[in-house]
């Protein structure tokens, strides 16, 4: 792994763990120092932050972590949802076998996994599901999505303090899925988890 590969899996865990505040400027002297590597490297770290959405960058500015508000995810989920049950929809009665997997990734991290482990096979397995869909167009639409999502999901460590009960909730989907119950699912599955951030 590269100097700015690891710098960067380094600060994009502490963002989605939540360790890094919304709001908070990342200047790249700072990091630099304390990571004990050339600004060069924080630049190349920074800008593949920059495009997953995780930083924003703007004029004259540090590279910083953007707040999502509760309308931010309303929005979002006004989009994603859709999306989601066209997906349900289009798979119903298979069995996703990558989707299964990252299931069973996130069942089986340690109990003091950082939250972006989870975060990473949660989004794993949405994606499985979109992918298998074999939609290009469905899959830039949620790719689009990707970045408000994680960052959204830093806030679901508050909803989910018992990981169990986010592996079951996913559990549920994807059984409904391959049972061709996937609509109902897919709404109540969204409805609980953001549904409970938002009116935080």
């Amino acid at each position: 792994m590269s100097t700015v590969s690891a710098l960067a899996d380094a600060l994009r865990q502490r963002v989605l763990s939540g360790e890094i505040d919304p709001g908070t400027s990342l200047p790249e002297q700072e990091i630099a120092a304390a990571y004990g590597v050339a600004r060069p490297t924080v630049r190349e770290a920074l800008a593949v932050l920059v495009h997953e959405g995780l930083l924003r960058r703007e004029r004259n500015r540090s590279a910083y972590v953007p707040e999502v508000t509760t309308a931010d995810l309303d929005d979002l989920m006004f989009v994603r949802r859709p999306l989601e049950q066209l997906m349900a929809r289009s798979l119903a009665g298979r069995r996703v076998r990558e989707a299964d997997a990252a299931l069973e990734r996130m069942a089986a991290l340690p109990d003091d996994a950082p939250w972006s482990d989870v975060v990473a096979e949660h989004m794993a397995l949405h994606q499985a599901l979109v992918e298998a869909v074999g939609s290009p167009r469905l899959l830039r639409l949620y790719g689009a999505l990707a970045a408000e999502t994680r960052l959204g999901l830093v806030r679901l460590r508050r909803v989910y303090e018992d990981r169990d009960q986010l592996v079951a909730e996913h559990r549920a989907l994807l059984d409904a899925i391959a049972a061709g119950d996937a609509q109902a699912a897919v709404h109540e599955h969204l409805a609980h988890s953001w549904g409970s951030t938002a009116g935080d």
